[in-house]
């Protein structure tokens, strides 16, 4: 599946849901698999433990102080189980904080599921802290990683022999992608299918989203502001971006 004209015979694609997780790092690359999956045959499912409703605020967890107010958030549609889940081409695993939640009560289904099903997939991609799981997964051994900044130290704590890139939008090593926080996932994603689809379809796509991506993957000013170790402090904190396809000027 590494031309665009192998996605024309149908790609099947899943996202991991759980309570408490991030929804940009799954909303933002959804939208842009929805407005492809008008010209490209992709069929999506989104998994959770169970299924039906999966709230993206996280439940409680056990000596944390909570907020003074409850955290409001939408809920997505778990259409799958990890038990029933069909064959699949394309696996994305999310962040949030509902991952903390998981590993506090020992709960692996996540990384199980991912170990599973690692030897069948074309890809595996990870958006923000959803990279801890694949490390859990034991799937990142020898491989470059990255994750969300903020969460560096929590992330970057599972896994043997993973190559955590500590300045990096996102990565790619072999089949496996991998994201810093929430937003870059957007620019992973469109990294990842202009690779498969060519930069014409989804060029088309990103400015009708009038959405301007990072297409420089090293650029990560957050690495910086969040002092995470091994950072490139020689980079610029800022970067220069504007439609695809376009000649643009920054001024």
């Amino acid at each position: 599946m590494t031309q665009g004209s192998e996605l024309k015979r149908g790609a099947d694609e899943l996202k991991i849901l759980f309570p408490g997780f991030q929804p940009l790092d799954v909303i933002g690359p959804l939208d842009l698999i929805m407005m492809l999956s008008g010209s490209h045959n992709i069929s999506l499912s989104m998994i959770g433990k169970e299924k039906g409703l999966v709230p993206a605020p996280s439940p409680p967890r056990k000596n944390v102080e909570p907020l003074p107010y409850p955290v409001q958030g939408p809920q997505f549609l778990a259409t799958h189980t990890f038990a029933d889940a069909p064959k699949l081409d394309i696996l994305l695993a999310p962040g949030g904080m509902g991952l903390r939640v998981l590993n506090d009560t020992h709960d692996t289904w996540i990384p199980d599921f991912i170990a599973s099903r690692f030897d069948q997939l074309q890809y595996l991609l990870s958006v923000c802290t959803g990279a801890a799981t694949l490390a859990q997964s034991g799937v990142l051994k020898g491989r470059r990683a990255t994750t969300n900044k903020a969460a560096w130290d929590w992330a970057t704590q599972f896994g043997e022999g993973v190559n955590w890139v500590p300045t990096a939008r996102w990565t790619e090593d072999g089949k496996i992608w991998t994201s810093s926080g929430v937003s870059a996932g957007i620019d992973m994603s469109y990294a990842f299918f202009k690779k498969l689809m060519g930069a014409e379809a989804v060029n088309r796509v990103l400015n009708a989203m009038e959405y301007t991506p990072h297409v420089n993957q090293r650029w990560d000013p957050y690495s910086l502001v969040h002092k995470v170790p091994g950072a490139d402090a020689s980079q610029s904190m800022g970067e220069c971006v504007g439609p695809v396809g376009y000649e643009f000027r920054c001024s």
